[in-house]
């Protein structure tokens, strides 16, 4: 302890110069703090907007033509049906649900006010598949969706344009002229990453949707795609497998024939885009702590200046009984304190910068306690590192030589 106090006096002697060592250290460890929580931050709103489309997701769509505009099986066309999505969801192990959707964009009324959104067509198993949950009223049933029936279930953005502070269930609104009764309003979602209101849309019936709302091509039973939801992640791979297969053989699709639909693994995305931005904040982390590497070279050499400016203290020390590794300590403690001081000033720097990024940007930054440790252990890394040398050149300075020195 006795050493401490004698190396915060020394420090404290010269105060000016002991900040101006500090200041790479602070720079370099609020530099990394501040980078690592925009990188983590990043990484999580990535994981937040693919999370938004459901867990264990996997979107089937029908391909795109080729260059010539037809395909090359027979028979199966270039779009997914309503009885592909009940097949996956009954004929396949991996699979929990499926949910298809038909989309359209209308214009919908109710009394004076008026609003222009997204309509889905789909079914029941939306919400599970989707993650979304209702807030007030119901959402319809399998039997609406055999029977056809005229009923919706609303985002509370809707909601707020179309009713205002008013309950909208069991209101009847009309879309595309057509009258909807309003069984169901979902939770608040917010926007998602890329500002985009999640809670704009309404749900209807697909067969609805189908006969009603969109007529686009000669077929009135297809979909625009199918969200699939396998039963658990270790699931995937399997579900994937088992939904090219089935669908290969529904649309009749012989050997050698290519698929006319795509299977995409959101789960596989969303590993893939957190991956990178883990790895855009090691980088970052990685670059700002060179400041770090810095602001070691920097004490290191104030620390050798101490050395000479002490030469005749270190005489004295040692002529009344100080022996070389007492020296050494008490050097190597100086800057070891000259650089956990700059990490614990750099650490509050880095958590302000960090906040002040959100405040000014609106950027997500995530600060982590791991990110805090590992800056003030490689502050404290940097100053026995570059420490060491000051410290064993004093211990080895002759006792007698010291004494001469004016």
């Amino acid at each position: 302890m006795e050493v401490f106090k004698t190396a915060l006096r020394s420090l404290m002697s010269n105060r000016t110069r002991s900040l101006l060592t500090m200041l790479g250290i602070i720079i370099g460890v609020g530099a990394v703090i501040t980078m690592v929580a925009i990188g983590r931050g990043a990484a999580q709103q990535v994981e937040s907007a693919l999370a938004g489309f459901g867990s264990n997701m996997i979107i089937v769509m029908p391909a795109p033509p080729n260059s010539t505009g037809a395909r090359g099986a027979a028979g199966s066309g270039e779009s997914l049906t309503l009885d592909d999505s009940n097949a996956l969801a009954s004929e396949t192990f991996s699979v929990a649900r499926t949910a298809p959707e038909v989309n359209a964009s209308a214009q919908i009324i109710y009394g004076n006010s008026n609003w222009n959104t997204s309509v889905t067509g789909t079914t029941p198993d939306i919400l599970q598949v989707r993650n979304w949950e209702i807030a007030a009223g119901a959402m319809f049933t399998e039997q609406d969706v055999r029977s056809g029936a005229k009923v919706c279930v609303i985002g509370q953005t809707v909601a707020t344009e179309l009713f205002g502070y008013s309950d909208p269930i069991d209101a009847t609104i009309r879309i595309k002229s057509i009258p909807f009764q309003v069984v169901g309003m979902t939770t608040k979602k917010g926007a998602n990453s890329w500002g985009q209101d999640q809670d704009d849309f309404i749900l209807v019936p697909v067969t609805t949707a189908q006969r009603r709302l969109v007529r686009a091509g000669t077929r009135v039973d297809t979909v625009r795609r199918i969200n699939v939801q396998a039963k658990d992640r270790d699931s995937m791979t399997t579900a994937e497998q088992e939904i090219t297969s089935l669908l290969r053989q529904r649309h009749r699709l012989t050997e050698g024939v290519e698929n006319d639909f795509q299977v995409r693994n959101l789960t596989e995305v969303q590993e893939s885009m957190a991956s990178t931005a883990n790895v855009m904040s090691m980088l970052l982390g990685a670059v700002a702590s060179i400041s770090l590497l810095v602001g070691g070279i920097g004490i290191m050499n104030i620390m050798l200046v101490s050395v000479s400016e002490r030469t005749r203290e270190i005489g004295i020390r040692m002529a009344v009984g100080a022996r070389p590794s007492n020296v050494r300590v008490q050097f190597l403690t100086e800057a070891v304190v000259l650089s956990l001081l700059g990490g614990a000033i750099g650490i509050g720097i880095g958590i302000g910068l960090s906040k002040a990024v959100t405040a000014m940007f609106s950027w997500q930054t995530v600060i982590s306690m791991q990110s805090i440790v590992l800056a003030a252990g490689f502050s404290g890394f940097v100053g026995v590192l570059f420490g060491f040398w000051p410290a064993w050149k004093a211990s080895n300075l002759d006792p007698i030589d010291a004494l001469r020195t004016e």
